[in-house]
């Protein structure tokens, strides 16, 4: 079965994509896949209702960018139920298993904090993303003060929920330095950035009564692997899952 993406891509008034924003677009939209079929596996184990509509809200806001910047490169259930897992370009930190609450707050705090800001310096770049990042960054902007609120409330809370708090957020700081590669395709200041994000975390775990983690900021592998298809061991559990339906039923419709 072939795994190639269509080669006639392009944005919506017909302009055509270079390669380098067509990889841009794909490593974009595969966080957001990746990361909105994570959250959807709160569905039915969130501690709260409201909660789990808030986490199904956030997974339907990343599925929508997800279909838009993969419709950019071709079609987009073929990219996102009929490639392998090294074809895959998203983060290595959007593919972490959720474990408890805490530890999805964390994940979801690092990334939406990255996500608000690149999207708002896409937004006023200009170019074939910035109409996408300009409507996205409204909706990150909720995700982040959601995660902000839960981290705050978690780290300043009780003495277990502070450690968990803290142990979520020292679990996943390796797989942050991966988030400032640059990504050919996308004009931005990565450095500018990457200072952003520490300056906005650090103020959000200070007053939650916690400190930012120490050591490394890269995984196993050099900072880059997952935009370049090497991806952890979890992940492939759970594309093997994601992709099951589909493959189970190949060209089937509703």
């Amino acid at each position: 079965m072939s795994t190639e993406t269509p080669a006639t891509t392009g944005t919506a008034d017909g302009t055509a994509l270079t390669e380098a924003a067509r990889g841009a677009a794909l490593a974009l939209g595969d966080d957001a896949l990746v990361l909105s079929h994570r959250l959807g596996e709160w569905a039915g184990h969130a501690p709260v209702l409201e909660e789990e509509v808030a986490l199904a809200n956030v997974a339907l806001d990343l599925l929508g960018q997800a279909r838009l910047l993969l419709s950019l490169v071709g079609d987009e259930d073929e990219l996102a139920y009929l490639r392998e897992e090294r074809a895959f370009r998203n983060l290595q930190l959007v593919e972490q298993p959720n474990g408890d609450f805490a530890r999805t707050i964390a994940r979801q705090l690092y990334f939406s904090t990255y996500q608000r800001l690149l999207y708002a310096a896409l937004a006023a770049g200009g170019g074939p993303f910035a109409p996408i990042a300009a409507k996205a960054v409204k909706e990150v902007a909720y995700h982040q003060d959601h995660a902000e609120q839960w981290t705050l409330r978690l780290g300043d809370g009780t003495a277990e929920s502070h450690r968990r708090m803290h142990d979520g957020l020292a679990a996943l700081w390796r797989f942050t330095g991966e988030m400032f590669q640059p990504v050919e395709g996308l004009d931005v200041d990565w450095r500018a950035l990457e200072a952003d994000w520490l300056a906005s975390v650090a103020s959000v775990v200070e007053r939650a009564t916690l400190s930012l983690p120490e050591g490394p900021r890269t995984g196993a592998w050099a900072a880059g692997a997952g935009r370049q298809g090497l991806h952890t061991e979890p992940f492939g559990r759970m594309l093997a899952e994601m992709q099951h339906l589909h493959r189970s039923h190949p060209g089937a419709t509703w």
